[in-house]
């Protein structure tokens, strides 16, 4: 029965499509009303298949990036050109759309296991757990789960897996483009960070130019390019090669050179 149809996750279609829809009221004012969001490239959202896609992007908010992100595909899969006009998009949205997340922020309250329900493939970050740097092994289920995920539908990533600009791409967001060979599509989205706090939930600054640029697949050969060749596709193609730094914001600038700060503070701690 339709009630009853779940994803590969386990999680109840029924329970997830009402959660999509009233979020996506709760948050259509964030990038409408409070602000404005400027999208660029629609039609390649309707060019695309129906699984086995992946969406690279650079990473601003823990959470409005990708509730945009949901607003902007399900728009462009409705008919909408380049906006988010007439929320009615929202009320057949697409169900097989997943984003990896960390799994301590997806644990951390009541709000983010909701948030969870969505879509999220939450995995254990590598490098960074509780505040403080580690350096772990990297769990196979998480592989393992972010394939399930590209095989039924869209997942989006963050392959810097932090907020802070222009840090170095996960060598694991090639593993799983070389393993699982999706369509890798690139977005650029910038104006988040000044228009939300860090976690995305509460606007910070009102009449923000927020804009979403989706690009054209990328073209790699699975076979033949390295993780190295690969990760500098991804660099390049959302716009997080240290070339692109003469393009930073004010606000971008200081938040940078503050974890700079702050990272080489423990370092000579820890040295």
């Amino acid at each position: 029965m339709p009630f009853f149809k779940r994803n590969p996750f386990g999680h109840y279609l029924f329970i997830k499509k009402w959660l999509i829809r009233i979020l996506g009221i709760i948050s259509h004012g964030r990038y409408r009303k409070f602000n404005n969001l400027q999208i660029e490239g629609s039609e390649i959202i309707r060019e695309l298949p129906e699984n086995n896609v992946l969406f690279i992007s650079n990473h601003q908010t823990y959470f409005a990036d990708v509730a945009a992100m949901l607003h902007v595909f399900n728009a462009a899969l409705k008919g909408r050109d380049d906006n988010i006009k007439n929320i009615g998009y929202i009320w057949n949205p697409k169900l097989n759309v997943y984003y990896v997340a960390a799994g301590e922020t997806m644990r951390s309250g009541l709000l983010p296991k909701i948030f969870a329900y969505t879509g999220s493939v939450s995995i254990e970050r590598t490098w960074r757990a509780a505040g403080q740097n580690v350096n772990r092994q990297v769990k196979n289920s998480d592989i393992t789960n972010i394939g399930k995920a590209i095989n039924d539908g869209w997942v989006i990533t963050f392959p810097q897996g932090t907020t802070t600009p222009f840090k170095p791409i996960r060598r694991g967001t090639a593993h799983i483009i070389k393993t699982y060979k999706p369509v890798v599509v690139p977005i650029v989205i910038d104006g988040f960070r000044r228009s939300f706090d860090k976690k995305g939930l509460n606007i910070k600054r009102k009449n923000v130019l927020q804009s979403m640029v989706i690009k054209n697949p990328l073209e790699i050969d699975y076979e033949n390019e390295s993780i190295e060749e690969i990760v500098k596709k991804i660099e390049y193609a959302i716009e997080q090669h240290p070339s692109f730094l003469k393009v930073l914001s004010p606000d971008e600038a200081e938040e940078y050179l503050k974890e700079e700060e702050e990272l080489n503070k423990k370092r000579e701690f820890w040295s």
